[in-house]
């Protein structure tokens, strides 16, 4: 299990380790869409990053907020 700050970290490692090992035929569509966007700066949105992660593992995020009075 692979753990990570945010969402766009998790991404960016997928990206890196998982989208250059993929066959030629898969990388179309979503995949090749979302290398593009966010390789160039285009804008990809967390929900399109969740969706190309889960059709690779399972993604489980958790956000945690503190507030301490003064």
């Amino acid at each position: 299990m692979k753990k990570f700050s945010s969402l766009e970290e998790a991404f960016e490692w997928w990206l890196k380790n998982i989208y250059p090992a993929l066959p030629a035929d898969v990388k179309v569509g979503k995949y090749i869409n979302g290398w593009r966007d966010y390789t160039y700066n285009k804008g990809i949105s967390r929900k399109r990053m969740k969706n190309i992660l889960s059709d690779f593992g399972e993604l489980d995020e958790k956000t945690l907020i503190t507030f301490k009075l003064k």
